[in-house]
């Protein structure tokens, strides 16, 4: 735990959240315009801050920084779920929490709602609802437990990630659903794994990032299949214009792995 994360631990939620609406104003000067609008927290800017290595710009919003694939999570949420308003209480497990969808999920009456992480003094949220410490591949709860499962650009850092779908899988209920994101290189046809490949400096020419294990290619969707799961690969992102992927900042390729459970 850093220096920094040992502070956070002292302070009231109240001071935390204040000071993390101070640092998201702060990263908002100079971006001052309309041209893109972030669909979760309704902030508009002039662009998008760059991100990524390499950097990719017009990529993450300066207000509650999402970048492109959180964006497009937030709209099919949205659209496809309505955020389960007016549905019976489920239960969501939460990998890798996104501030603005922690914040969304942990206030809604009807979730009962748990954010995890492997390293969750990470998250330093100023919630109610603590990030609980969770290994994907070792998950603490009961088989058909869970309604629902959001494990978003996680299974790319799992050294034994056939194992983590497998506990996905365990865990969640029958016609329970979840949302798996990872990188995708939609030209390869076979994921890229190489457990030699070990230096962060040889895993960020061979996976793109140095801390990634591997590349996934369009095998991606067996790999979840091989699990136990019905994988549906939605192109959820063609149903919108040019312009409004050019307006929410949002990968005209990012498919989206849905994933059920009969």
């Amino acid at each position: 735990m850093t220096y920094k994360q040992r502070i956070f631990k002292l302070l009231p939620d109240v001071v935390i959240r204040k000071y993390l609406n101070y640092k998201s104003r702060r990263r908002m000067k100079g971006f001052e315009g309309s041209n893109v609008t972030c669909p979760a927290c309704n902030f508009s800017f002039r662009i998008f801050a760059s991100y990524g290595n390499p950097l990719r710009h017009n990529a993450k919003c300066q207000y509650c920084e999402l970048a492109e694939r959180g964006r497009l999570l937030w709209l099919y949420m949205e659209e496809k779920y309505n955020w389960f308003d007016g549905q019976a209480k489920i239960k969501l497990l939460h990998f890798a929490p996104e501030k603005i969808f922690y914040e969304k999920f942990s206030k809604s009456p009807n979730i009962h709602y748990i954010p995890c992480d492997l390293f969750p003094e990470k998250y330093i949220f100023g919630g109610k609802i603590k990030v609980s410490k969770i290994d994907v591949t070792a998950i603490p709860f009961a088989e058909n437990s869970v309604d629902v499962i959001i494990c978003n650009h996680v299974l790319e850092h799992v050294f034994d990630d056939k194992l983590a779908m497998r506990e996905l899988f365990r865990v969640m209920k029958p016609n329970g659903w979840g949302i798996f994101q990872v990188p995708v290189d939609y030209t390869r046809e076979t994921t890229h794994e190489d457990h030699s490949i070990k230096t962060p400096q040889e895993r960020q020419r061979a996976f793109g990032q140095h801390d990634h294990l591997r590349l996934y290619g369009l095998d991606y969707s067996n790999r979840l299949e091989n699990a136990g799961f019905k994988v549906n690969v939605d192109d959820y992102v063609k149903k919108f214009s040019n312009e409004k992927n050019m307006k929410y900042g949002l990968d005209s390729t990012e498919l989206i792995y849905h994933c059920e459970k009969f």
